[in-house]
């Protein structure tokens, strides 16, 4: 998190700054309020299998591997077609897609996905399950 470069979106620069000055470690699992608007969701699992994929109209998602590894599938959203339909209240469409690119994150990685950016997270890299701790910074596009 040293190299940063900032970005003009002033609310994923607090998201970030937040992220550079908090000591997750004693913190438990779970929902964090870092202001108003922007919130984050702690959590501690295993990687799985396959997964659908997700999209999100109302936040931009930072996510930030605290510990362990995975592969996150990255695809445009145009690309997509509804699995589950859009949940306005949870803010979440889940969806299939045929055409995507594969990320390995590992401890100290960050991945900052648009409403355009459906995503699969949380997936094992070669097949080999692994013990995760992530953060996901929920960013208001508004």
């Amino acid at each position: 998190m040293k190299n940063i470069i900032k970005n003009n979106n002033q609310k994923i620069n607090k998201a970030i700054d937040y992220l550079k000055n908090t000591n997750f470690n004693n913190m438990p699992d779970g929902k964090i309020n870092i202001d108003n608007e922007i919130w984050a969701n702690l959590q501690t699992y295993y990687t799985k299998d396959d997964a659908l994929f997700e999209a999100h109209r109302k936040y931009i998602d930072i996510q930030f591997m605290l510990a362990g590894q995975e592969k996150i599938s990255v695809c445009d959203y145009k690309n997509c077609s509804s699995a589950i339909p859009y949940d306005e209240e949870k803010d979440i469409e889940f969806l299939n897609s045929n055409d995507w690119k594969d990320i390995e994150m590992h401890t100290g990685d960050f991945l900052i996905l648009y409403p355009e950016d459906a995503h699969k997270p949380s997936i094992s890299i070669n097949n080999e399950k692994h013990h995760v701790r992530k953060l996901v910074i929920k960013v208001p596009i508004n």
